[in-house]
């Protein structure tokens, strides 16, 4: 079996698990004891390899699995990496004011004493992270695309 062991399992997989115990205990392979413990673990088992090591030394039947997400071929997204001639203007601009509004406040400051102006380049700065860190980390196209596969409606 090429699937990963680690792959965690559901009601459907134990059924069938229960239901090849079963089997075995009416053909004489596993005592009433011997099932009451292995059907406890059945409802215990959270993956694949929990659930296969019950079965070690009986024959078929076995639980069989399903395919699961990490099997199941995905389409390969490539995305070009992100460059500054990709991001709003604004969003450049913002950027591109913030050290200025810094190097004159600090100026501004050491010549008048007018210290609380340093918060100018600092508001400014939560301002444009606000208005465009997350969209651009995630990237707005890919959160619609996440919902749509996940079935959930786009609410852009």
């Amino acid at each position: 079996m090429n699937e990963n062991p680690d792959v965690r399992i559901g009601d459907t997989e134990r059924e069938q698990a229960l239901q090849a115990l079963g089997e075995h205990m009416g053909a004489g392979r596993l005592t009433v004891d011997e099932y009451g413990d292995r059907s406890a673990r059945v409802a215990a088992a959270k993956t694949r390899a929990e659930l296969t090591a019950l079965f070690i030394d009986l024959p078929e039947p076995h639980p069989k699995f399903t395919a699961s997400w990490a099997t199941v071929a995905q389409p390969a997204v490539t995305k070009a990496p992100a460059t500054w001639a990709d991001r709003p203007l604004g969003q450049r601009l913002v950027a591109a004011v913030i050290p200025l509004l810094f190097v004159g406040a600090v100026l501004v400051g050491v010549t008048t004493g007018f210290w609380y102006l340093i918060a100018l380049p600092l508001a400014t700065a939560a301002v444009g992270r606000s208005l465009w860190g997350s969209d651009w980390e995630r990237g707005r196209q890919g959160r619609r695309d996440g919902r749509r596969r996940l079935g959930e409606r786009d609410q852009s």
